[in-house]
């Protein structure tokens, strides 16, 4: 069944979040993955990713790739989506091939798709300005089938933890050209990136699922195939489990380091103005966003739900525990 306007949107929340793995590793000792775990202590982050998504289509058309592993963290938190629209990994792939799995399936109920991929584990203040990018995003997509637009946002501060885009020469379309991309300069590299109109790579994406398909068959395109025909063997025989076979035998593969990198012209950037955008990716990641981010009020809490772990009552216990004075 294909989606109104053929918008479909990819939640990918298989992560394990392993830099972040000191603060959200509870009392019990039971390392909770950070999309599961909230900021303050209201819903997960990947119930506001999901928010994120139906901002931009239905449920019905809100997909997520989440891992076998991770089971009881997510089949609760995921009950609003329909059942097939759940896809798990037997494994651990790399982020390439937790992209590829769930795009193909995608592709199989709508070749005319066109997708965006939305990390589960991200924070945005301003979610209005981050919307009104993608639905321009996705608007291009309809006369630029073929692109393959990237979320570029102006950043907030020189952070040498984080992954930038050099835009290139604007394309007339109110988008530029990949010049190149830079993961994690140095900090005097990153003041220079920023002065000279660098953004924050934010692994948001918006594209065709043809045009993302045809990025992976240059990179691996005998994944490609392999997935595709397991994927075929599963659908005609449900008991095959012939994803869950080629699994164990399947390379791991990075979609930044093995799929983007070196592909460049096949990108646009769309640049995002600057909405409160955080990876959340290391513990002064998080320490900066709990001192800017207002705390929810209760009802608004019990409104949303509450996540398995707070990251900011992770943060005050470890600070205690060390005899930090703070948040």
């Amino acid at each position: 069944m294909a989606a109104e306007n053929n918008v479909w949107a990819l939640v990918l929340a298989a992560g394990e979040g392993a830099r972040l793995r000191s603060l959200t590793t509870a009392p019990s000792g039971t390392a909770v993955p950070k999309q599961f775990c909230s900021l303050f202590d209201g819903p997960p982050l990947l119930h506001e990713a999901l928010r994120r998504a139906q901002s931009l289509t239905a449920a019905a058309f809100t997909c997520a790739v989440v891992a076998a592993e991770h089971r009881r963290w997510w089949q609760g938190a995921l009950a609003s989506l329909p059942c097939e629209n759940v896809v798990v990994q037997p494994r651990n792939r790399g982020t390439a091939v937790g992209i590829l799995l769930p795009l193909l399936h995608i592709l199989a109920r709508d070749p005319r798709a066109r997708l965006v991929l939305l990390p589960s584990d991200h924070l945005v203040q301003q979610e209005p300005v981050l919307a009104g990018a993608l639905e321009g995003a996705l608007e291009q997509l309809v006369w630029r089938p073929r692109e393959t637009l990237l979320m570029g946002i102006e950043p907030e501060e020189a952070d040498p933890e984080l992954g930038y885009i050099v835009p290139g020469e604007k394309d007339g379309h109110g988008t530029r050209r990949v010049s190149r991309f830079v993961e994690k300069p140095p900090l005097a590299q990153t003041r220079e990136l920023i002065g000279a109109g660098a953004l924050w790579n934010a692994f948001i994406v918006a594209a065709s699922a043809q045009a993302l398909l045809e990025l992976f068959r240059a990179r691996i395109g005998g994944v490609v195939t392999d997935l595709q025909r397991a994927i075929a063997e599963d659908h005609a025989d449900a008991s095959a489990g012939a994803v869950n076979a080629l699994y164990e035998r399947l390379p791991v593969v990075d979609f930044s380091r093995e799929i983007v990198a070196g592909q460049e012209d096949a990108f646009r950037v769309v640049a995002v103005p600057k909405c409160g955008w955080s990876d959340l990716g290391t513990p002064r990641r998080v320490e900066e966003a709990l001192r800017r981010v207002p705390r929810p009020d209760a009802a608004a809490r019990l409104r949303s739900g509450v996540a398995f772990l707070s990251l900011a009552a992770q943060h005050h216990r470890l600070r205690a525990m060390h005899g930090i004075a703070g948040v």
